[in-house]
């Protein structure tokens, strides 16, 4: 701890470094994030003379890594309002509704096939079913493929996983968290912890106009401090009634989506959430003990297998169900393929909940391989389509319509 700002701003360079690398070969930055996290974190490996262990104040870094958390999701909730999500349409429904089930499903099967206990099995599917929405929005507006027809449908699957994801993480927050082992605890628990999500989602809808006014401030140091104090506040309230703070940040994301003020605080929120998230990566991979990884290697090889499975099979039954063809359908199941912020966020949870120590490790792999393959799958998503179609038949070639009309 003597040395914390030299060692934060040895932190804050690392990850600069690696992210300017990533920029360079034009590759997600999370696993760069992660992996600079392991090398000299405190449990990185000593090799004869060399010492990588040079972060020892992990636990502050940990601190700002949570509030990076908290900045991801609530920017999130910034850019998917109450209105916007109850305005979404019958299609994005659907096709939210098939991906769910379909990799959710695949999730508990393959915990439950490799016989892990009930609470790791669905903390295992938490994991495998959500997408990185950083890196999909990413690699969309870097393909330059935010006008495809495809687009809406995958924004909408993202957006649908955004409101999963608030109900599963309440719902197993009541299972991990709770104090209570009896099934009657639980569900109350759980229960208790959607009726607090309902009624702050109500709340804060009808109270847009005070909210309009309260924050109707000209000064942007006192602006902050009001949605930074507000933000922190209903998170905290949150974990203490066992809703992870993630949500409660979430939450209040979505609230302030809904006043007049949406674009300014998501204007000057912007430079905390890209800083405090790379710290929550980097902080993530300080966790993690590489000699570990090597128990975890044929799980997350074995989940990316049945993943990329269940991501094609979701885009080809969703795209479909909108009326898209074949090959955008292809494109749903290989851009959405990508895992990260909220993989670590599940894994994080389990960690809590004094679970397994395998799922850290499990998580690591899992979202440094599909960080590193979902963009590639993604650029290459034309290319795989024309091979999987010479086998499959779902498009008829250019070469065979021009003959037939002859």
């Amino acid at each position: 701890m003597d040395h914390l700002v030299l060692e934060v701003g040895l932190a804050v360079l690392l990850i600069a470094l690696v992210g300017l690398l990533a920029a360079s070969i034009r590759t997600s930055v999370i696993p760069f994030y992660i992996l600079v996290g392991m090398a000299v974190g405190p449990h990185a490996p000593h090799i004869g003379a060399f010492d990588f262990r040079f972060i020892e104040s992990a636990e502050v870094i940990a601190f700002m890594g949570r509030l990076g958390v908290l900045f991801l999701l609530f920017y999130l909730g910034l850019e998917f309002s109450i209105g916007r999500l109850m305005k979404s349409g019958r299609s994005i429904v659907m096709g939210g509704t098939i991906y769910i089930l379909i990799n959710f499903t695949l999730g508990l099967l393959y915990g439950w096939v490799n016989g892990f206990p009930i609470e790791e099995t669905m903390v295992m599917a938490g994991i495998t079913t959500i997408s990185s929405s950083a890196i999909v929005a990413k690699v969309l507006v870097d393909l330059k493929r935010t006008a495809n027809p495809e687009t809406e449908m995958i924004l909408g699957i993202i957006m649908f996983e955004d409101i999963f994801l608030a109900v599963y993480i309440s719902v197993l927050s009541g299972l991990v968290l709770s104090d209570s082992s009896s099934v009657g605890g639980v569900i109350l628990s759980a229960l208790y912890a959607l009726g607090f999500m309902l009624l702050l989602l109500i709340a804060g809808r009808s109270a847009a106009p005070l909210l309009n006014k309260v924050f109707n401030i000209r000064s942007n140091e006192l602006f902050l401090l009001l949605v930074f104090g507000f933000l922190f506040l209903v998170a905290g309230f949150s974990e203490t009634i066992h809703v992870a703070e993630a949500i409660g940040a979430l939450l209040t994301g979505l609230i302030l989506a809904e006043t007049m003020h949406m674009k300014r605080i998501e204007q000057l929120i912007l430079p905390f959430r890209d800083f405090f998230g790379a710290l929550f990566f980097f902080s993530f991979g300080l966790t993690i003990v590489p000699s570990a990884l090597g128990g975890a290697l044929w799980l997350s090889v074995g989940a990316v297998a049945v993943t990329l499975f269940g991501n094609f099979l979701a885009g080809m039954l969703a795209g479909k169900s909108a009326g898209l063809s074949p090959k955008a359908s292809a494109n749903i199941g290989l851009t959405i393929v990508s895992r990260g912020e909220f993989s670590i966020i599940m894994a994080n949870l389990g960690k809590s909940g004094g679970l397994l120590e395998l799922l850290q490790p499990f998580a690591a792999l899992y979202v440094l391989i599909l960080a590193i393959l979902g963009p590639l799958l993604t650029k290459e998503s034309r290319l795989i389509f024309r091979g999987l179609n010479k086998i499959f038949r779902w498009e008829k070639s250019k070469g065979s319509v021009h003959k037939r009309a002859e």
